[in-house]
């Protein structure tokens, strides 16, 4: 007895106990973090300031590679190219990945196997689905050729126009099962009984999916657009395997322009600038996204139902 009332004694309570050890089991995580993410910025961001062709001596230049990136008309190019892949596979990806994501939700069978095929394209490596679909599109010994349908026959990899497009549909491809699994999760959070109302009230399915549905999977959406819009800022294998960012600059995005100027031409302190803006263009318009959600993007969606 006097050992269990020493145990329950005030002041020693286990929670007080277990908070104070939180900070430590969080240390490893942290330490991986500033050993993988913080310090290789910092890196980056002193190499900007330097002059060095990646083997030989790093010799300090204050702001010339500042200045050479930021004078570069290729930079402006690069940007809108940028910016462009970023919001069209947006549009593209979005619906499709809710629209999906909402008939995956379902109950049905057959349903959950779906979801497994669908998830395919994700286990992929970038680089092998551009290659696979590089040999799929090319012109004379690829699908079109093959099948004999003149319309699949084009020079999809050649023309500025149709090499932009089919780089979106490549990423598109890839990416949405993975947003799709995001709106399937977020779907299956939204009470039942949320539309076992509005069927009473004599809503019907499209009704139910605009008035219900949408407004519910408000922080998905949110959270969904910012892996995809920060995401788009980091696409390079698939672009390089595809295109090598041409023709003619036509899909020459930041990502590749950093790679051409870093590895091929040597110039690493060009590089590391461009290393930098992309850090912070993603942080800007992660901010963003999170200013338009009206709060945490960790908020609970059913809040307000």
């Amino acid at each position: 007895m006097s050992a269990l009332a020493t145990s329950a004694s005030p002041g020693t309570s286990p929670r007080r106990g277990g908070d104070r050890a939180l900070p430590w089991l969080a240390a490893p995580a942290l330490l991986v973090f500033v050993g993988f993410g913080v310090i290789p910025l910092v890196g980056v961001l002193l190499l900007s300031f330097t002059t060095w062709d990646g083997l030989g001596q790093i010799i300090p230049s204050g702001l010339t590679s500042w200045q050479a990136v930021l004078a570069d008309p290729g930079l402006p190019h690069a940007l809108w190219i940028t910016f462009l892949v970023m919001a069209v596979s947006w549009l593209f990806q979005t619906p499709l990945s809710i629209l999906l994501g909402v008939f995956l939700a379902g109950a049905q069978r057959y349903r959950g196997v779906l979801a497994v095929v669908y998830f395919i394209p994700l286990l992929l490596s970038s680089a092998a689905i551009a290659v696979t679909f590089k040999a799929l599109l090319d012109p004379n010994f690829g699908l079109g050729a093959g099948l004999g349908i003149p319309l699949l026959s084009q020079d999809w990899l050649g023309n500025g126009p149709l090499a932009f497009g089919t780089v979106i549909f490549v990423v598109s491809w890839q990416y949405i099962p993975f947003h799709t699994l995001l709106y399937q999760g977020g779907v299956r959070q939204i009470p039942q009984s949320m539309y076992e109302a509005a069927e009473l009230d004599g809503a019907g399915r499209v009704r139910k999916f605009f008035s219900i549905t949408l407004p519910q999977l408000k922080y998905t959406i949110i959270t969904s657009s910012t892996l995809m819009v920060v995401g788009s800022l980091t696409f390079f294998d698939l672009i390089w395997v595809l295109t090598a960012g041409g023709p003619a600059d036509a899909t020459r995005v930041l990502a590749v322009d950093m790679y051409k100027r870093g590895f091929q031409a040597s110039l690493m302190g060009p590089a590391s600038v461009i290393a930098v803006i992309l850090v912070g263009v993603g942080l800007l318009l992660a901010l963003l996204l999170r200013r338009i959600g009206g709060g945490s993007n960790s908020t609970s969606q059913l809040e307000g139902a």
